[in-house]
């Protein structure tokens, strides 16, 4: 079993450059097109578009990510020192001050509350703001006394879409709920996928994750039934959400690509986790929005 480690963060890169290097800024393409997709089905049910929404969606979806990663960087980087592979993160290098990441997370946080008054006069995304942050942010100390700290991490993820519905139609349906689920088990999937790579060190260290306590196979047998999961809820969601053929033919790919990202991690080789965690999601999440896009851009001609 391999783990590699980081690489040095380039300390000659700007300050904005190390903090968006510090939230994996990139990384936001995860969560970001389920929340956009949710909020494509309730613009095309609703049958109006504002733009303002919409920047608001992405500016609650930066804020919100970039907080939650912030803090989770902060309270980690005692953990983030000892970890062979994430001693070369911003703070155990000297790269960022806990001061500099403190403010940053308290700016980000600022700015998720903000961008909910774009959505007034709803004003559940308003109310819901303060909560819903608390939840991200608590993620961050589930795997000190919880196995299950990866799927905490996807109920996380999961309320974008749920989010982005309520602040555009200003109440709740099965489809962005049924979406949520799919992002449940497979955020929670991929996230066992990763943590395989801390195996030795979680144990060492008396931290709690799947492959720490039940072994490398075991986790990748969970991961594999998450991720069955998913393909599941996506094609309920596909049923829910009324889709068509463009949709149907995503799903088939996406269940090729699943298995594809599992072909890429064995128990005795984890080199490939990256490449399977990074690419494959990435591929996957924004994949699913422009099907669904597609698809109902196809129903309305």
């Amino acid at each position: 079993m391999t783990t590699a480690a980081v690489p040095p963060v380039e300390k000659k890169t700007s300050l904005l450059g190390h903090l968006l290097s510090l939230v994996r800024f990139s990384h936001t393409v995860f969560a970001l097109p389920f929340a956009l997709l949710s909020a494509t089905l309730a613009w095309y049910q609703r049958g109006t578009f504002r733009w303002v929404e919409l920047v608001g969606i992405l500016v609650a979806m930066v804020c919100a990510r970039s907080a939650a990663m912030a803090f989770n960087r902060l309270v980690d980087r005692k953990y983030d020192a000892d970890n062979p592979r994430t001693k070369g993160r911003h703070i155990p290098a000297g790269i960022l001050s806990v001061g500099q990441v403190t403010l940053f997370l308290v700016l980000c946080s600022a700015g998720f509350i903000a961008s909910t008054l774009l959505f007034l006069p709803n004003r559940w995304p308003l109310i819901l703001s303060v909560p819903v942050l608390l939840f991200l942010l608590s993620y961050s100390y589930i795997k000190r006394f919880s196995m299950w700290c990866h799927y905490w991490l996807a109920a996380a993820l999961m309320l974008s879409p749920i989010a982005a519905w309520i602040a555009i139609m200003g109440s709740l349906a099965w489809p962005p709920v049924i979406l949520s689920a799919v992002i449940f088990f497979w955020v929670g999937g991929f996230d066992i996928l990763y943590a395989c790579q801390d195996y030795e060190y979680d144990k060492q260290a008396g931290l709690f994750s799947i492959p720490a306590r039940l072994g490398v196979r075991n986790a990748l047998r969970i991961s594999m039934a998450s991720h069955f999961l998913m393909l599941a809820c996506l094609g309920l969601f596909w049923f829910v959400g009324d889709f068509g053929i463009v949709f149907m033919a995503g799903m088939v790919l996406f269940a090729g690509l699943l298995v594809y990202q599992h072909t890429l991690v064995r128990e005795d080789d984890l080199s490939r986790v990256n490449l399977a965690f990074f690419h494959t999601n990435a591929v996957l999440s924004i994949g699913i929005f422009l099907v669904g896009a597609l698809d109902l851009l196809l129903r309305s001609i």
